[in-house]
């Protein structure tokens, strides 16, 4: 097991894969879903993507190890600042989103002393959506472009990088 307890908030095409993921090969203790409608939570739990779900993000990062933001972009701002009270030290905030300059611009001054950001790009996707949308297989043979801060924990990037060889992906490094 990698994680004790994974958060995702948003469980779309590349959160519930990834969720799929950490469940066939046991990289998670519990997975918790945070999303805005009850009714992606209802579907995320039917399909055995989540332990847990709840449209708090605060609560849903209680206790977590790993967090991993999957929402649009223009909502990490309001999320982090939602989610930062219940961010336990050592946790690891990632995220799958396609830019990268937002995520340190909107999620890391939220971010309390001893939690990690680790940014990363899965290059893959489909033009399907939602918790129903996911498979597994999604990374194998993409790459993911990890883009930690500089002064980000070592231990906290090599555990993003195993988390997404684990799913399949060649890992490619960038500043």
């Amino acid at each position: 097991m990698l994680f004790e307890k994974v958060t995702f908030i948003g469980i779309g095409l590349i959160n519930s894969s990834l969720a799929r993921v950490m469940r066939r090969d046991g990289l998670a203790g519990h997975i918790s879903a945070c999303s805005r409608t009850q009714k992606t939570l209802n579907k995320a739990v039917e399909l055995g993507l989540a332990d847990s779900v709840t449209t708090d993000p605060r609560l849903a990062v209680e206790g977590a190890d790993l967090v991993v933001l999957g929402s649009p972009l223009g909502t990490y701002g309001e999320i982090a600042e939602n989610m930062a009270g219940g961010l336990k030290p050592g946790c690891i905030v990632a995220d799958v989103g396609s830019v990268k300059e937002c995520v340190e611009r909107d999620v890391a001054p939220h971010l309390p002393e001893g939690v990690h950001l680790v940014p990363a790009h899965p290059v893959a996707g489909t033009e399907d959506s939602g918790p129903e949308a996911g498979f597994a297989e999604l990374f194998d043979g993409r790459w993911c472009i990890i883009t930690p801060p500089k002064k980000t924990d070592p231990d906290a990037v090599e555990k993003v990088c195993e988390l997404w060889r684990s799913a399949g992906s060649d890992i490619q490094m960038m500043d």
